[in-house]
This record gives structure tokens, sequence and C-alpha cells, in this order.
């Protein structure tokens, strides 16, 4: 009997295949192939390239160009399942009849050809660093959670093939045995240690793996000065000629990333020079390391939930840990000389009230603030948020409570302007999916150039105020037409064990607060082979922050299944048809699924916009 029920279930699951298979074409890919193809029934190379050329918008000089097009889309003609049926036979179609729609379709969906962005560094990269947001990590050494895991380069690799241009190593003197004396490890937790050496012969070997951009050490420097000697020793014996060293002590502008390519950049606090501190020399810290209130917050394992009785400790953690400089000692001019010549970006002083840390300067330098602190200046001190970020570098980390390397949103640091929005890489979840998206702008090079008006300064020192509520300035049309890939990338059985899938589409705008807004198609029931074809229109105000999230779920009685998400900034979206490949959960592109999808952006030039 139960056999006998499982081929029912077979058949009826073959049955739906099949169906799915047949699915048509949404009506606007069968008018945009008959109005370029003429009304005939196939689409000769001329009739393409005009349609690339207007429908499209993409810049293709003539036949030479296309011809180079479509040998390398016979090169990646396995990309859908729907291609790897037909595209064996492409060459022959192609040069005889021309493309049929089925053709056509295969044609738009590789990514190759009609991705959602563009793949060039096309931003300006000769301001200075400060007019930049810079792929940022956090602790980026930990594989794990913030209290017990392990240390190791391992996610620094992976952080910089990702295109991660920050990274940050808490230093610590090490009372190993090893010549170099120095460990990176997250301080008075339960975390692993790894060789400073380790790190950064890693770090020199992937720094431009997937950029030219510079990479920025940003360093929690607990050293002595004979530790610090060590480490200007060890940087200038690994990195040479990629270490860059400033001539004068501090800048009074951040040179610009594209007079920094291939090269090696170190910002932390600089050491103070002839000044004994009463406070450290009084520690009940050890002699290899001073304890700092802050560092007593590890001393408790805590939840994401923190209760209110933690609340205390956890804010006084919000201190910038890393711009602590631990010597308990009187350093030696000499000694210290080379470690501060290596420091190209000076941590400033974040003692004091907010409003005074934010005070301008002629020279130029970073401050660090937690979440917690950022979102507090920004409601006391937005204007001066802003205008410090117009000139010097702000770094948000997250609070102290994200045990188990969970992340914030990104934009609460983004609309003001902060150039390191720093995340724990290995803390999987939406917080940095939208921190990938908005990193997949200006061909993923790690630096995206901040939109001018949070850059620039006006007559009257207006500044922008992300939490004005703006006129529409763009309205986005995204429509859904299909899906394809997950029977290459999943098992039968993987959504539902006895029927295809039941897919929908999530589609919503992350960014200012009036722009945030959430909307999913229907549920196609029953198929691989999704077909939507449902449009949404999405009203803008700042569109220049705006990023768009996709996923795709299999809908269930109970929780829904992951079927693919993406994370794309809205300012870089390339009109027209459009293949959009999906990620897994942690960010890694999925072999075969993708989404066909269209935009349409309409600036509304008509209106008078201020974002002032």
């Amino acid at each position: 009997m139960k056999i006998e029920a499982f081929k029912i279930k077979m058949l009826n699951f073959l049955t739906k295949r099949e169906k799915a298979c047949k699915a048509e074409h949404p009506l606007d890919l069968k008018e945009a192939f008959s109005k370029f193809a003429r009304g005939g029934s196939q689409m000769n190379k001329d009739q393409l390239l005009r349609f690339i050329v207007e429908h499209q918008g993409d810049n293709i000089c003539g036949e030479e160009d296309l011809d180079k097009i479509i040998e390398s889309f016979l090169v990646a003609r396995s990309c859908s399942s729907s291609s790897r049926t037909r595209s064996a036979r492409f060459p022959d179609v192609y040069n005889k009849q021309g493309l049929t729609l089925n053709d056509f379709v295969d044609f738009l969906l590789l990514h190759d050809f009609n991705a959602a962005l563009n793949d060039k560094v096309h931003h300006d990269m000769n301001a200075p660093m400060s007019h930049y947001f810079m792929y940022t990590g956090h602790n980026s050494y930990l594989t794990g959670n913030q209290f017990t895991s392990e240390s190791s380069d391992e996610p620094i690799i992976e952080a910089l093939k990702q295109g991660v241009r920050v990274i940050e190593l808490d230093l610590w003197p090490s009372k190993s045995s090893t010549k170099d004396g120095i460990k990176v490890v997250h301080g008075r937790t339960f975390t692993t240690p790894v060789a400073l050496r380790t790190c950064l012969k890693s770090i020199k070997k992937y720094a431009f793996y997937k950029s030219d951009y510079p990479v920025i050490l940003t360093l929690e420097d607990h050293l002595k000065p004979k530790h610090q000697d060590k480490f200007a020793e060890m940087a200038f014996e690994i990195f040479g000629e990629m270490l860059y060293c400033p001539q004068t002590e501090s800048l009074t502008e951040f040179p610009s990333p594209e007079s920094l390519k291939k090269r090696i950049i170190i910002s932390t606090k600089p050491p103070k020079e002839f000044q004994q501190s009463d406070s450290i020399s009084k520690s009940k810290a050890g002699p290899d390391e001073c304890e700092t209130p802050d560092e007593k917050f590890w001393g408790l394992e805590l939840s994401d939930s923190v209760s209110k009785l933690t609340e205390d400790k956890g804010n006084a953690r919000d201190a910038d840990r890393e711009n602590i400089n631990t010597s308990n000692n009187i350093p030696n001019k000499q000694g210290v000389l080379p470690y501060k010549h290596l420091i190209t970006i000076h941590g400033g002083k974040t003692k004091g009230s907010i409003k005074d840390q934010l005070k301008d300067d002629t020279k130029v330098k970073r401050l660090s603030l937690s979440e917690k602190k950022l979102k507090s200046a920004s409601e006391s001190h937005g204007a001066d948020l802003i205008r410090f970020t117009q000139k010097n570098i702000l770094r948000v980390y997250p609070k102290g409570e994200r045990v188990k390397s969970s992340n914030f949103r990104p934009h609460l640091g983004w609309m003001y302007g902060a150039q390191m929005v720093a995340f724990n890489m290995q803390g999987h979840g939406k917080s940095l999916r939208l921190m990938q998206g908005m990193f997949r702008a200006n061909g993923g090079c790690g630096y995206v150039k901040k939109p001018e008006f949070i850059i620039r300064t006006l007559p009257h020192d207006e500044v922008f105020d992300p939490k004005k509520q703006l006129p529409v300035k763009q309205i986005l049309r995204v429509k859904v037409y299909k899906g394809d890939g997950w029977n290459l990338d999943f098992s039968p059985t993987h959504f539902d064990r006895f029927s295809p899938p039941d897919f929908y589409t999530k589609v919503c705008i992350v960014g200012v607060p009036s722009d945030c807004v959430k909307k999913k198609t229907s549920v196609n029931t029953d198929t691989w082979y999704p077909v939507w074809d449902e449009e949404f229109k999405f009203e803008l105000r700042v569109p220049e922050l705006a990023l768009l999230w996709i996923e795709v779920k299999d809908k269930d009685k109970g929780k829904d299944d992951f079927a693919g998400q993406t994370c794309l900034p809205v300012s870089e979206l390339r009109q027209g048809f459009r293949s959009v490949p999906l990620f897994d959960p942690k960010g890694k592109k999925l072999n075969s699924v993708k989404l066909l999808m269209r935009f349409k952006i309409e600036t509304l030039n008509n209106l008078s916009i201020s974002l002032i």
C-alpha cells in the first residue's frame, strides 16, 4: 500500500514538472523579441545588436563587440537549465537562422552579458579617502563568536577575497617563546590567539586578490614600546614597499584611494612619547597586559538579548577599545619613532563629550564609536557627525552585547557619512547581506564614493538631515519575470519531498527610514521554473543610499524555506532586462540560480528637491 502511494506521488511530481517546463514566456519578453525581430520567428545579428543598444542601453560599438559577446556566450552556455539543453546547437541556429524566442530568453538569463550592475570601477577615485564608504571588518581574525571562538588568519583571507578593505587586528604581547612576542586575540575572553606574523603574511598574499585599492589595518594596540618596535620591524619585513608611510606625523587631508593602489595602510592611535599614565600603572593587570574598564565586559558571557542588569557593563565597553594604548612604561623616543611613522590614519581621542570629539581640527583623524554611541550622537549631534565625516573618518563598530557576532543595520552609519561601518563578517544574517549589497557597487572594489550631499559644504553650514521628510526624487519599477536553476543546485527533495517547490519572491527597499518598504510576489505553486510576471513600484526620496533586497522562498505550512537572496545598490542598477544571480545565506553565489528581472528608473526632474 505504501509503495502504491509513493508511485502515485512520484507520478504526480513528474506530471507537475512536465507542466512547469511548458510554461509560456512572459508577455514583455515576447513583445520585445517580436519588436526587434520585426515580427519574425528569429532574431538576426543586426537585430540583436539593435536590441542591446536601444532597449538595454548597453554601450556596444558594433558587430565586432557583438561577436565577442556571442563567443563568450557559447563558452558560458551552461548557466541555466534551459540553455543547457539548447545552447549546444546555438552556433548553427545563430549563423543560419538567428535566435528563436527560447534562445533569446536564454541569452537574457546570462549574467555575464545582462548583469544588473556594472562590473568595472567607475566612481571618481581621486578624492580624499574620507569621501568614500569602505568595506570594513570587525575583529577580522575571529572564526565565530566574540567570546570563545578561535582566532585564525582564515577569516582574514576570506574577507580579503570578498573585497573587504579594512581589516582589524587586536595586538597583545605574547608570553610564548616565539621570537616575535606579539599575538592577535580578542583580549579578556576565552578566544584562542593566532600569531601576528601568520596574519600579516596572509594579508600580504591576499590583500589585492579582489581589488587593487588600499588595504587599511586598524590596530587595537595593547603593546609596550618594545613590542611596537617589533611590530614595525615585522611590518617592514613582510610588506616591504607595499607599506605606506606618510612623510609627516599627521595629515591635513587624507590621500586618495587611487594614489594608494597596491598599498597597505596602518591606522591606530599614535603612542604617547614622554607621558607616564598613573591610571595604567595602578592597573591590576599583569606585567604584559593592562586591563581597562571596557575590557572587563568580556569577563561575562552574554547572549545577544542582554538584560537591563548588564547594560551598564555593556556601555562601559562602548569606549573605543582599539584606541587604547596600554604601555605602562615611559617610551624611549628613539624606539617609538619607527612605529609612529607607520601610522597614516591617526585614531582620535575618545574621552570627553561627543561634541568635543567631533570638533574640527587642522589635522585629520579617525574616530571610533560603538553603534550605541552613534545612535545617541545622531539624535543630539547629527549635523556635527556629518560635518566631521566630510573631512575625517568615522568608524562604527558593533556593541559589546553582540557576543554571537551579529551585526547592526549599516545605514545607521552610512546616513551620517561614516566611512568604516565595521562588521563581523562571520555573523551571517540580513545586516551582513545589506553590507555585501552596498559593496557590490563600483565594480566591487571595496570603496564606494559617498553621495555629494553628504560630502559637500554649503554657505550657511547646512548639512543633510536623514530624518527630514523629503519629496520623492526617483521612481523605481522592478518587474520579476521568472526564475531558473534551482533544479541544478538543489536535490529533488530539498524543498518538498513529493512535489516541486512553491516559490515566491520578496522585493524590499532598505535605506533612509522614509524609503523602507517590503513587497512580495504571489506564490508560484508546484514548479522548479516559476514565472511570476509581477511589477512593483517604489518611490524613493534618497535613492543614493537605497538598497534593493531580493529573497526567494519556498512556501510551507510552517517556516518557509530559503531559496536564494541578493542585495543591489539602487544607484547602480542598469535598466532593461537583467539577469540577477542569487546567493546562499552566507553570501556565496549559487552556481545556477538566477532571476530574470527588469528595472526602470524615472527621475523626477520637475521637482525642486533639497536634501537639506
